[in-house]
């Protein structure tokens, strides 16, 4: 899988989090992109009817070299989903040492706050977010099993990430909602040297109540 130095991951969740903040950035004027799909076999996991897909939008440099890349997974239901994750995020830290990229996952949240999470060691992009963002408290507990999973196999895989998070409250509006995604947005865009165009946003929230979730999920939070 050939990615630029710096990659987005972004997962295309239920509730349109991750395509949203994805269909929004925007190259530099200098800059031209390329778009392309993927398909990882999950065979060695048993799994033969499903595979780890996507698509992966690369923001070119002047010199038509791979700068950033945004990949936006396509989500699958746990356990698959585990399998997936893992399947891609080792294309990505199976390359050569040296030019291991720099992974960025984002995950929608609480009012106007962003945390950061740096895994590996420090880089001036990490050294940038963390200027932005806040260390998450020791009280933050992350109940989204596709980002507890990443945290696990990027550490596993020794992979250099660092990790956005808006914390989500169970009161906060869509038009609230609707600005953490932008802050998100921005903040990346103006570390990774792209545009994120807020006009751009298409952002309609799916998010379920609990009383509308199927029965058995209640047992679970």
């Amino acid at each position: 899988m050939k990615v630029g130095s710096k990659v987005v991951f972004l997962l295309r969740d239920l509730e349109g989090f991750g395509e949203a903040i994805s269909a929004a950035f925007r190259p530099n004027p200098s800059n031209s992109t390329v778009e392309k799909s993927f398909e990882l076999s999950l065979e060695r996991y048993g799994i033969q009817n499903c595979k780890a897909s996507g698509i992966l939008r690369h923001f070119l440099d002047h010199q038509g070299l791979y700068e950033v890349s945004v990949l936006l997974m396509e989500y699958s239901e746990p356990p698959i989903l585990a399998c997936a994750i893992n399947e891609v995020l080792g294309e990505l830290a199976g390359r050569n040492s040296s030019s291991v990229p720099r992974v960025i996952q984002t995950e929608g949240g609480n009012k106007y706050s962003l945390y950061g999470i740096e895994i590996g060691s420090e880089t001036s992009i990490s050294k940038a977010m963390a200027t932005e963002t806040q260390k998450p408290p020791p009280s933050l507990q992350i109940h989204h099993e596709p980002l507890a999973c990443l945290l696990q196999l990027v550490r596993v895989l020794k992979l250099p990430t660092y990790v956005l998070i808006g914390q989500r409250g169970q009161r906060i509006s869509d038009k609230e909602e609707f600005q953490i995604l932008y802050e998100i947005g921005e903040l990346l865009a103006s570390t990774l040297n792209l545009s994120f165009s807020r006009d751009k946003i298409t952002w309609n929230s799916t998010r379920e109540s609990k009383d509308d979730r199927e029965p058995w999920r209640a047992l679970y939070g």
